[in-house]
């Protein structure tokens, strides 16, 4: 069989000319906003590029301009555990909330001023992109902050999106917001409208509807754009790179970002102190309605990042950054009646049914009331003129009634004593606001929400169990316990409405599949009251092993890091319920498995480990990351994500990049895989 013929070395270059041409255009028209060619001129080189390569297929690589238009549709988007958590900001409401924030900062630091960078908070989607030598590879959403979803094929039809960078680092993870910008998001309504489709509320449920399609033909049919305001991860720095690898500010770095032709805000600011950030606060707020796209506050941050790295974490968040919110949307509606639910926890809310007004983005029908003491402490009355609260995400709220429009027929709401899903008596207990309902897991509705956590994502991550599907196990009486999951047959679930032996076996495959998990998760999948995923993390790692914490005293549970009494007094609570401790045992009889180790109260006093700071890199044959942190952190170690002079070993394995040349320039002690086991061991 005779060889294809050699590419002439002048397809291959007017190639080359044509991609660098079309992206410089890119740039100009999406980032810039000042376009030097028509639109006509545009096509015809487009067109020059995509007929070159249709007939040299082996030309038409990942990264050129053709490829933006999309590709063939996914079965499902994949996930992605981010290298870097993908943190939450604190929310600041008011000026006192700011001040407050910069003397939490000056007092931490010991210093009498700060200098903060300022910038629009988006109202978009959090977004990861990953370039690799330069060449953009990956692109996720944030989703939980540890683990999102792989969206790089959607990511790619955004033109604002560099897919190359010149003289960048071996690895930069570059993160920002995707929005659609007003302009674009009134086209693209008018267009659905035209022809005759379905229109959309906002920029934001546009641009996340958008980006989330799982055919990303449809996707490039959509004017996204992409803002970035920050970094996470940077390895292999090489000089230039925009300076984004040497800059030692954050405002440094947003300048970088934007030499290396990424689409910035122009609306940023250096300032001093919490004057100054209230100041940029009042400057933005009074361009809010003029700007091109939609932002619900603004994000300051410390601007050095030796001080960020001073002022560290807290729980979720960083301690150096925090969002100042604009005030919330308001609006006046009639309150037409109250109706309670019932949570997984037994605990009975009130819910305002509304008259449909639309504020804060969307149309609102339905507002929490949180508990009875708040109808009272509010004078809400049905039939009451009310004013409806709603900023951002939040949900929607009834803020107070307007007296002056009472009515002769409003009427006081009386909660109900028994359950309207189970019939159980509803019961109040001395010193809660809260009033539940003493069904248990008799109660269908604490079963339903019961079933659903515990296999939402962020704890069992049983795949194709949603709402629909834990309504009918539900009613069926097919599930009464989270244990009774593991039992399930498939002729049982065939059986149901709308679910297909297929469908039933492939979520039997997905049950089967959670059961190798994490102590971690399973005690947050228990739906323990006041255990959180965090608090979930922080006792398994301080005791290592479920009968520890099973059996450990008040005093011991209060020990833990973030534990304090009314937690632990809820997790002593939660496992002296016999019924409780009896679906532990058959969960653990239906297989669920999960690793177990020592604890921490068993390695702080002794342990190579203990205390110290250790820095992971490259690829372990025997473990993966995550899983070396765990172990390194229940031994007592920090495990941190980058070297510096006061970190006490570096874990190589294959192919360690930066961090290896890095521990030793500062002579930080190197542990290859078998010493490192041998040293758990």
């Amino acid at each position: 069989m005779s060889s294809a013929a050699p590419v002439p070395a002048a397809v291959k270059a007017r190639i080359d000319v044509l991609k660098r041409e079309i992206e410089e255009h890119l740039y100009r028209y999406h980032v810039l906003d000042a376009p030097s060619i028509s639109d006509a001129q545009y096509d015809f080189l487009f067109n020059e590029l995509l007929e070159l390569e249709q007939a040299r297929p082996e030309l038409a690589t990942a990264d050129s301009p053709t490829q933006r238009v999309g590709a063939a549709p996914l079965d499902q988007f994949n996930e992605v555990t981010h290298r870097v958590p993908m943190l939450s900001l604190g929310n600041a409401f008011s000026e006192e909330d700011v001040a407050a924030f910069d003397k939490r900062c000056r007092d931490t630091l010991g210093v009498d001023d700060i200098e903060y960078a300022c910038e629009p908070k988006f109202d978009g989607l959090a977004i990861s992109l990953t370039y690799v030598d330069g060449k953009f590879v990956r692109g996720a959403t944030r989703g939980d902050g540890a683990v999102g979803e792989d969206v790089t094929q959607n990511l790619k039809t955004i033109r604002s999106i560099p897919l190359n960078l010149d003289n960048a680092p071996a690895l930069l993870e570059v993160r920002g917001e995707v929005v659609m910008q007003k302009k674009d998001f009134e086209r693209l309504n008018a267009r659905q409208a035209a022809n005759g489709e379905k229109t959309f509320v906002n920029p934001r449920n546009a641009a996340a509807g958008s980006l989330r399609q799982l055919d990303s033909k449809l996707t490039a049919k959509r004017p996204l754009s992409f803002f970035a305001y920050g970094v996470g991860a940077i390895e292999g720095a090489v000089e230039g790179a925009g300076g984004v690898a040497k800059a030692v500010t954050h405002s440094a770095t947003m300048d970088a970002l934007g030499r290396l032709r990424f689409l910035v805000a122009r609306e940023r600011a250096v300032v001093r102190g919490a004057v100054g950030a209230l100041q940029y606060f009042q400057q933005i707020g009074g361009k809010r309605v003029s700007l091109p796209f939609d932002i619900d506050g603004v994000v300051y941050k410390v601007n050095g990042y030796a001080q960020q790295d001073q002022l560290g974490f807290v729980s979720r968040a960083p301690r150096f950054a925090i969002a100042h919110k604009f005030p919330a949307e308001e609006a006046i509606t009639v309150l037409l009646g109250i109706d309670v639910q019932v949570g997984r926890t037994g605990a009975i809310t009130p819910v305002a049914r509304l008259q449909p007004v639309f504020v804060g983005g969307t149309t609102v029908s339905n507002a929490t009331l949180h508990n009875e003491d708040e109808i009272r402490r509010k004078g809400l009355m049905i039939g009451d003129t009310v004013l409806v609260r709603r900023a951002g995400d939040v949900i929607p709220e009834v803020a107070s009634v307007i007296l002056a429009r009472r009515t002769v027929d409003a009427r006081e709401f009386v909660m109900p004593t028994n359950c309207p899903e189970c019939g159980s008596a509803i019961v109040k207990l001395e010193g809660e606001a809260i009033a539940r309902c003493s069904g248990g897991l008799f109660c269908p509705a604490q079963r339903r929400q019961a079933v659903l956590h515990f296999a939402q994502r962020r704890a069992m991550n049983i795949e194709g169990l949603g709402e629909k599907l834990a309504d009918q196990i539900v009613e069926a009486n097919l599930v009464r316990t989270p244990a009774d999951l593991y039992r399930l047959g498939l002729n049982a679930l065939a059986g149901l409405e709308r679910m297909a032996e297929k469908s039933a076996q492939n979520l039997l495959e997905g049950i089967e599949a959670s059961k190798q998990t994490t102590l971690a998760r399973f005690l947050f999948a228990l739906g323990i009251r006041h255990v959180g995923e965090a608090t979930a993390k922080d006792l398994a790692k301080s005791f290592g092993r479920l009968d520890r914490i099973m059996d450990a005293p008040l005093e011991t549970l209060q020990n833990v890091n973030d534990v304090g009494p009314v937690v632990a007094q809820s997790v002593r609570k939660f496992f002296d319920e016999p019924h409780n401790r009896e679906v532990v045992e058959q969960l653990r009889a239906c297989g669920l498995t999960w690793a177990e180790h020592e604890g921490i109260a068993n390695h702080v006093a002794s342990g190579p480990f203990a205390g110290k700071t250790v820095v992971l890199t490259g690829t372990l044959q025997s473990m993966s990351r995550d899983v070396a942190r765990e172990k390194l952190e229940a031994r007592g170690a920090k495990v941190a994500g980058s070297v510096s002079k006061k970190t006490d070993f570096v874990v190589a394995g294959a192919e360690a990049g930066s961090k290896l040349d890095k521990a030793a320039e500062l002579a930080v002690r190197v542990l290859d895989e078998s010493t490192f086991i041998g040293m758990l061991d």
